[in-house]
């Protein structure tokens, strides 16, 4: 493990010997197609998808939950590491949405995954659509000091439920999802690292995505007003756009900085599918080729949390992510939060 202070002028180094094992991912059988919704929603033929940039997206019916979803990508990550569930010593659930407000997501999805005697610790990593950027420069440290040695990691959402249908601005572009990964200690011979990680908040955009219910603040019991539009997402996009494309490019110089590397070294960049715009202006302002960029926002649109480890797992399973690819992991989500990861795959 090589870690440097930083000193005036002195480049970060905080590289640690910890790679990707597996992924998998999982969607719900259900499609929601945007000429559905035009039709739902009374628009012309073609208009929610020009808006939103998606073709369809995957939603839950009532019988599915993020746990059952998180489960059943776990278990494709752990067949992609070739080990089985009792070899793993943590689970951490990178959900941005909550199944119930208590327990904590990874304690379901640990029954689930049918581990209810197996005693490793399942805990929860919140950050909103930046939970896997966020588990995994938590939990790696912890691996290359020797704490774990095998960490599933799980970011299973649930969007649809909590969405204004009547809202397109952020109605059009959610759908639900789960992806995993199993991370764990890397030999010197394979060459996988992590090369950098980093995660900033600037809180004065904590108010423009939000979920105002769901917790205790405005609970049913202390308010009076109705709790239904509470519970409902709600976003200002352009604001987060303006305050995205104001820090977010800074953000990834310095991840690159710290990683010793540069954009042109960057095989591969799977960001937070947040939106067309988005997805659209980070290939243009870091100046790379759109074939470079995993892009399937069109199919799935934003699943939250689950959206970047889906888009990795797919470019994986698809053989254009390979080993030996130098690859960045970038997203920004509520709060207003930034996260990254540059990674020798």
């Amino acid at each position: 493990m090589n870690q440097v202070s930083k000193n005036a002028g002195e480049k970060v180094v905080n590289s640690r010997p910890v790679r990707i094992i597996g992924t998998g991912h999982a969607v719900p059988s259900q499609e929601l197609t945007s000429q559905e919704l035009d039709s739902r929603l009374n628009h012309p033929a073609g208009y929610i998808e020009r808006y939103s940039g998606v073709r369809k997206r995957h939603v839950t019916d009532r019988s599915e939950n993020a746990a059952i979803l998180g489960a059943r990508a776990g278990a494709l990550a752990l067949k992609s590491a070739n080990i089985k569930s009792s070899e793993i010593d943590c689970l951490i659930s990178a959900s941005a949405s909550m199944d119930q407000g208590m327990p904590c997501n990874a304690a379901l999805m640990h029954y689930e995954m049918g581990l209810s005697d197996t005693a490793v610790p399942a805990f929860d990593v919140n950050a909103s659509c930046l939970g896997f950027l966020a588990a995994i420069d938590t939990v790696s440290w912890a691996i290359a000091a020797g704490r774990y040695k095998r960490v599933l990691i799980i970011a299973a959402d649930v969007a649809s439920c909590g969405l204004n249908w009547d809202d397109i601005e952020s109605s059009a572009i959610f759908g639900d999802g789960a992806a995993a990964a199993v991370i764990g200690l890397s030999d010197d011979e394979s060459g996988s690292r992590i090369l950098s990680t980093n995660l900033q908040t600037r809180s004065c955009g904590v108010d423009l995505c939000k979920i105002p219910g769901g917790g205790t603040r405005f609970h049913p019991n202390r308010i009076d007003e109705p709790y239904l539009p509470l519970a409902a997402f709600k976003m200002d996009g352009k604001a987060v756009f303006k305050l995205a494309a104001e820090h977010v490019p800074g953000f990834i110089d310095n991840l690159l900085v710290e990683a010793g590397t540069t954009r042109d070294e960057i095989d591969w960049v799977v960001p937070h599918q947040a939106s067309h715009l988005a997805l659209k202006h980070l290939t243009k302002r870091l100046g790379l080729r759109r074939e470079k960029v995993v892009n399937i926002f069109a199919e799935y649109g934003n699943q939250v949390a689950a959206s970047l480890p889906t888009a990795l797992d797919m470019a994986i399973r698809d053989g254009r992510i390979r080993r030996g690819h130098r690859v960045l992991l970038i997203g920004a989500g509520a709060g207003f939060s930034m996260g990254g990861a540059v990674l020798d795959y």
